[in-house]
C-alpha cells in the first residue's frame, strides 16, 4: 500500500471521512492531479509541480487544504487561513459536514489558474 493511502486509512475515522471526501472532491474537479506522499503527508501534484496537501492537524483537530500559492489567491478570502505562513494559504475544516463543496471547487479552480 501506498504511504499517502496509509497516512489516510490510520486516521481516525472522523479525519478519515473528511480527507477522503476532498480527496474525491479535488480529483474530480482535476483529473490529471497526482496524489504523492511528501513531507510525511499526503501532496497534490499538479503538471510535476506541487499543488495543495492534506495535513491532519489531531492538536486543532481540524484537516488543513493547503495550496502551495494561497497567497495569490483573490478570491474566497474570508474562508482562507494564512496561519502563520509565507506562501500557503489553506481552507480548514472541523467536520464533514463544514465542507462546501463549492467554495472548495472554486478555490481549486483559481489556484489551477496560477499554473
Amino acid at each position: 500500500m501506498k504511504p499517502q493511502d496509509l497516512y489516510i486509512l490510520n486516521q481516525p475515522e472522523k479525519y478519515r471521512d473528511m480527507l477522503l471526501h476532498i480527496i474525491a472532491v479535488i480529483e474530480q474537479t482535476l483529473p490529471d492531479v497526482v496524489l504523492e506522499f511528501k513531507w510525511k503527508i499526503p501532496f497534490f501534484y499538479l503538471n510535476n509541480k506541487p499543488f495543495c496537501f492534506l495535513n491532519v492537524s489531531h492538536k486543532g483537530k481540524y484537516v488543513d487544504v493547503a495550496f502551495n500559492k494561497g497567497f495569490q489567491l483573490k478570491n474566497n478570502l474570508e474562508f482562507l487561513n494564512g496561519d502563520k505562513r509565507n506562501t500557503y494559504k489553506s481552507l480548514r475544516y472541523f467536520s464533514l459536514e463544514t465542507i462546501d463543496n463549492t467554495v472548495l471547487i472554486s478555490v481549486i479552480q483559481e489556484a489551477i489558474k496560477l499554473y
